[in-house]
């Protein structure tokens, strides 16, 4: 039974609370948010419309570009329709909650098709005479691009904007032992949304580089002295009682609370409640794409695999030339990997190094800067002065496109690791081999370089239990910026 709460202040119970300080200006800056979100989409919408008309007439030879296109072609009467029911199809798709949950560019795509399908449904039934059927599907490619577009840089400036005005999220950690100081050390690495404001933890140990602000017995009193955004939660070394305990006193202070799961707690996001057996119980299925999932996500890499690599043929080819003039050797690397199934295979690269580099590595094992199971140095120096600039924007992973045709990768997917890497993994980190290793995957938009090799896997976890289309291209579309910014990359 959980303990019972304290005596005191409950701010639940105050109506006056709810008109303070710190609520009034969280609505006011939910409300601000978004308003400018939906101004910024009812722009998207209509800039992807006008530029498939102007496509249109770009691919019908007749010349009529003009600004006045939008509402000379009566797009307008029909934007002003579609444009309440985008708002609606955006709010019901979550894309106007608060940052940290706020989907990416794959709902922004599948919410404008469900747009595109009602604007449609409603003109056959009113009996609308399409003139031109490529418009709509073209209309949803553009308006996509163009609200994504407007999107990241809305979060891009509303970002630096908080940054700068010293906006940060006031945290007191909670917890027992190695997993608060592990969580101390996430925290303090990670990369985008407001930083957190580390102030201190509450804990019966000490916690090392962290301010100990007293034991759990003293978090009602700690929380009423330091009143932060929000506690975060180690739960694995507390029990039952102490965890509802925790929540209830910081709850009863208008205090956020943030549990941070254990690998084995991320299994159960998509577990299914079997009813019936007295106890809660739940199935948790095999973190494996089959059937319809299976399908889709290959046609979607075949689909996209082979128009990179058509449409971007003349590039490839001087990118090869480079290669060959900047160094001896080949021009494509063939790097053992291990994938589905924890089979091996040969993974395609651009050559970056010197020719004999793999014989190299065991000189430079002291040197290596990443942990665990993995080999990273920032100023490897058996990278070629060609290799440094592909590698600089990835361009060197290009070849990979051929593993995914071949059916021995996807687009998304856990990154594949080295022979070495793979002989030095733990048992747990296995179950990330239960599908096709990716060239892209929440690792390359995650910060990757201040995490550890078991909070990469738990990504991987994490993409494996929440995967769908739109997942995959959100990371896609994730993974350009933080490739051009180097946001985590060696």
């Amino acid at each position: 039974m959980p303990p019972s709460a304290p005596p005191g202040r409950d701010v639940r119970a105050s109506r006056v609370y709810l008109l303070s300080r710190g609520p009034l200006l969280t609505l006011v800056r939910r409300i601000v948010s978004v308003a400018s979100l939906v101004l910024l989409d009812v722009a998207g919408l209509a800039l992807g419309i006008y530029l498939a008309l102007v496509f249109r007439e770009l691919v019908a030879g007749e010349g009529g570009i003009y600004w006045g296109l939008l509402w000379e072609e009566g797009a307008a009467e029909w934007l002003r329709f579609a444009a309440p029911i985008t708002v609606l199809v955006f709010a019901q798709a979550g894309l106007y909650r608060v940052r940290e949950r706020r989907p990416g560019a794959g709902r922004v795509l599948s919410s404008l098709i469900v747009v595109a399908l009602i604007v449609l449904a409603f003109g056959i039934g009113t009996g609308y005479d399409f003139t031109t059927s490529g418009l709509i599907p073209t209309s949803v490619v553009f308006s996509a691009i163009t609200i994504g577009l407007l999107r990241a840089a809305y979060e891009s400036v509303s970002l630096e904007v908080m940054r700068a005005a010293g906006i940060r999220r006031r945290v007191v950690l909670v917890g027992e032992g190695e997993g608060l100081a592990h969580l101390r050390t996430t925290l303090a690495s990670a990369h985008g949304g407001i930083a957190y404001e580390l102030v201190g933890a509450v804990s019966d140990d000490s916690v090392p580089g962290t301010p100990r602000l007293g034991g759990r017995d003293e978090l009602a009193a700690v929380l009423e002295r330091i009143r932060p955004d929000e506690v975060i939660l180690a739960e694995a070394a507390l029990d039952e009682g102490a965890v509802l305990e925790v929540v209830e006193l910081a709850h009863r202070q208008g205090i956020k609370v943030r549990l941070a799961p254990e690998t084995t707690e991320l299994l159960v996001q998509r577990g299914e409640y079997v009813p019936g057996h007295g106890a809660p119980l739940f199935e948790l299925r095999p973190p494996v794409l089959t059937g319809w999932d299976w399908a889709l996500k290959r046609t979607f890499d075949l689909v996209v695999s082979a128009l990179v690599l058509v449409l971007g043929l003349p590039v490839w080819l001087l990118i090869g030339f480079a290669v060959k003039l900047g160094s001896r050797g080949p021009v494509f690397f063939v790097d053992r990997r291990i994938g589905v199934g924890e089979q091996e295979f040969g993974m395609l690269k651009f050559r970056t190094m010197v020719a004999d580099a793999g014989s190299l590595q065991t000189q430079l094992e002291a040197a290596n800067e990443a942990e665990g199971a993995l080999f990273k140095i920032r100023d490897d120096p058996r990278v070629t002065r060609v290799g440094r600039f592909l590698r600089r924007f990835s361009l060197d992973e290009i070849p990979q496109l051929v593993n995914v045709l071949k059916g021995e990768m996807s687009l998304v997917g856990p990154r594949p690791l080295p022979l070495r890497d793979y002989r030095l993994l733990e048992d747990w980190h296995r179950a990330r081999y239960a599908v096709l290793p990716g060239m892209t995957g929440l690792w390359q938009i995650s910060g990757r370089s201040g995490l550890g090799f078991d909070d990469l896997v738990r990504l991987d976890f994490t993409y494996l239990e929440n995967w769908s289309i739109w997942l995959d291209v959100t990371i896609i579309a994730r993974t350009i910026p933080a490739v051009v910014m180097r946001r985590g990359a060696y």
